[in-house]
């Protein structure tokens, strides 16, 4: 099945996730900066590693899709 746009649901779902992820990872860049400012160190390390995971889902997402694309 397609999406309006032309694009097979779980590729648009893919770019979905990949689109999210990255937003996610940068969004996190802004709450580190608040908890460094904050002294609230374990905050920190809990958006770095959400920040991590992110990261990660958005490369594998890029993987799927570069499999799909080739």
């Amino acid at each position: 099945m397609t999406h309006e746009t032309g694009m097979r649901d779980e590729h648009y779902d893919v770019v979905s996730v990949l689109y999210h992820a990255l937003q996610g990872a940068e969004t996190c860049r802004q709450y580190i900066t608040d908890a460094e400012q904050s002294g609230n160190q374990e905050m920190v390390e809990f958006f770095r590693e959400v920040q991590d995971q992110n990261r990660r889902l958005a490369e594998k997402a890029k993987q799927l899709l570069t499999q799909e694309v080739a």
